[in-house]
């Protein structure tokens, strides 16, 4: 069987294999600025663009003998090497890596990178990738371009992200990397909207930096209080409730929550943190509880939850299609929100109603089971007490049922 020979490029002399393998190559697959390169090479010489053509070529070469392909780098990390494995097969790989343009940026930079995380814009949306929160989360993120998402655009996203957190924007530093390991490699460092401001050649890449104070609810997963979750006295999704519809919606890691009736947005507030690349959605009528989403969006850093300052179920129209549902109030309006979640979700959805009252916990069930759901339900009474034990320490909070319903 024929070989493929996936060769990387980082600028520096051909090493012995690879030398080998392009010689023995019946066709050679490379970005026309590296031909200058393979003159003198016996084999056919190929354009490596566009990549869908070049495909088909490759698997038509490979009939005939072994081909190479030039790839920037190591082409296993972000680059050829999956498209190739899952196209062309991956018995007939034979990976000659160079050194990552990413890794000669982190030594550019002298700055360790095994605690670094990273993103691939190259031929990708910038939509549902979760770069601020990896931001957030990591405070070190690489970040590979191409000729639409630039390192102004990104820059750009990044100096809004932070300045709706409330973050300034001087706590993150962003590097760009031009033509790495290449005549005219360029380094250049600024500030998220000092790289907005400026053009840069291809190819390139990203390093950002953030450095935050400590702040409080951090350094944990799931468990914040109600004292650290800013709301109106009283309105809010006690802890114990709270951690049992999170257990109930059993929430996907990445897609779309709608917590609707929100209030202050505590359940989406920790769903939020649980999943960074989960988008949530708060939907609240009331202008005093869409002011602590906000507050709270900013104090615990969540770009991946929004507001949606509306009532349900108008409000709903136009949103993202959710995997989960979660309805803490419904104005009277049940009905109607149960029918548009319904119509909204795909199969394997869950949706969690929380009743207080007696008329929603006979209301929820009926609806949901009337539209096809596998509805159940469960009845939590939480008793809190301080200790030592004493009589006025004693406090029964109302018993609150969970609806659970699934496709």
């Amino acid at each position: 069987m024929s070989e493929l020979h996936l060769i990387g490029v980082d600028g520096g002399e051909w090493r012995p294999a690879a030398r080998a393998a392009l010689a023995g190559a019946k066709a050679v697959f490379a970005s026309e600025r590296l031909w200058p390169r393979l003159a003198g090479l016996d084999g056919e010489l190929l354009p490596i663009t566009p990549l869908s053509v070049a495909l088909e070529r490759m698997a038509a070469r490979l009939v005939a003998g072994d081909i190479a392909v030039l790839a920037s780098g190591d082409p296993l990390f972000f680059g050829l090497g999956r498209v190739l494995s899952r196209r062309l097969g991956r018995e007939r790989l034979v990976v000659h890596p160079a050194l990552s343009a990413m890794q000669l940026a982190f030594a550019r930079l002298r700055e360790p990178w095994d605690d670094a995380v990273f993103v691939s814009r190259h031929g990708r949306g910038g939509e549902g990738d979760g770069l601020l929160a990896k931001l957030l989360r990591a405070g070190k993120v690489g970040v590979f371009t191409d000729g639409r998402q630039t390192p102004a655009v990104i820059a750009a996203e990044i100096a809004t992200g932070l300045a709706g957190l409330g973050i300034e924007g001087h706590r993150c530093q962003v590097l760009v990397a031009e033509n790495l390991g290449l005549a005219g490699e360029r380094l250049v460092e600024g500030s998220p909207d000092q790289i907005a401001a400026q053009d840069f050649a291809e190819p390139n890449l990203m390093i950002l930096r953030l450095t935050l104070p400590a702040e409080r609810g951090r350094g944990f997963a799931l468990g914040l209080r109600e004292s650290e979750i800013r709301h109106s006295r009283g309105l809010i999704t006690k802890d114990e409730v709270r951690a049992a519809i999170l257990h109930r919606l059993r929430l996907p890691l990445t897609g779309v929550f709608w917590d609707i009736g929100a209030g202050s947005g505590s359940v989406a507030v920790e769903a939020a943190r649980l999943c960074p690349e989960l988008t949530v959605f708060a939907v609240e009528r009331h202008p005093d509880e869409q002011a602590h989403i906000l507050d709270n969006r900013r104090l615990f850093r969540l770009p991946n939850l929004r507001l949606v300052a509306a009532q349900a179920p108008e409000g709903l129209k136009g949103l993202p299609a959710p995997e989960r549902v979660f309805i803490g109030g419904s104005g009277g309006r049940l009905a109607g929100i149960i029918e548009a979640a319904d119509q909204a979700m795909g199969p394997g959805g869950r949706m969690v109603v929380a009743a207080v009252t007696a008329a929603t916990r006979h209301a929820a069930p009926e609806l949901l089971n009337r539209r096809g759901w596998a509805v159940s339900l469960a009845t939590i009474i939480v008793q809190r007490q301080g200790y030592p034990p004493a009589l006025d320490s004693i406090r029964d909070l109302n018993p609150i049922t969970l609806i659970t319903a699934e496709r």
